[in-house]
């Protein structure tokens, strides 16, 4: 057995002790889902309240909130699994509150190029938290319409991972190099969901014309 795969036994027995252990206490996993939105708040806020004398550090307190957020966001579907709670307004409440902690950790990071004057950064930092959004709500319209749209690299889980070493990082200056690939490959992602939609609902027309 390797190092990796022992790594990833190890900590998939951890989250399923985790899982049993918040199911014998039968909270709602959307309280779970909440607690984490909760988390990224305050992991937005050491972002906010950084200064350029303090900034490493409390960007490490923030990168390593935003990892303790992510077990929440990790177990909330598989304790709703376990104690047969899984419902439909789960699954949109999960995806709402997602939306919210992206933005708030985001905002974070607005606030503190504002308060240090880096206009430059400010524009960026907005720019990379509407492409964000886009690449969740492309995803949503267009599987309104056509069923599916997986397609993309910038998932949620990779623009956390991105955000997450930026901070852990920053005192390398990390986190600008992040937010621009961020804003790379979530413009992307958008590009490629717009693109994927069009010549599937094209493709649909098409069969729809054929078949009269």
């Amino acid at each position: 057995m390797t190092w990796t795969s022992a790594f990833g036994k190890g900590s998939g027995w951890l989250l399923q002790k985790i899982v049993n252990g918040l199911a014998l206490t039968r909270i709602s996993p959307n309280a779970l889902t909440f607690i984490g939105l909760v988390i990224n708040i305050i992991a937005a806020c050491f972002f906010g309240f950084a200064r350029p004398y303090n900034a490493n550090r409390m960007f490490l307190y923030a990168g390593l909130i935003i990892i303790g957020a992510g077990v929440f966001d990790m177990v909330d579907g598989r304790v709703a699994r376990k104690t047969n709670q899984v419902s439909v307004f789960g699954a949109f409440f999960d995806s709402v509150m997602d939306r919210y902690s992206d933005v708030a950790i985001f905002f974070g990071l607005l606030i503190y190029y504002a308060r240090g004057n880096r206009l430059f950064y400010v524009g960026l930092v907005a720019f990379v938290m509407t492409a964000c959004v886009m690449v969740s709500y492309t995803r949503a319209r267009a599987e309104a319409l056509i069923g599916t749209c997986k397609v993309g690299f910038m998932e949620r889980p990779e623009r956390i991972v991105c955000v997450i070493l930026g901070a852990l990082c920053n005192r390398w200056g990390v986190m600008a190099p992040a937010l621009w690939v961020l804003a790379l490959f979530a413009t992307l992602t958008v590009i490629h969901r717009i693109r994927y939609t069009y010549v599937e609902t094209e493709r649909r027309k098409k069969l729809i014309a054929q078949a009269k």
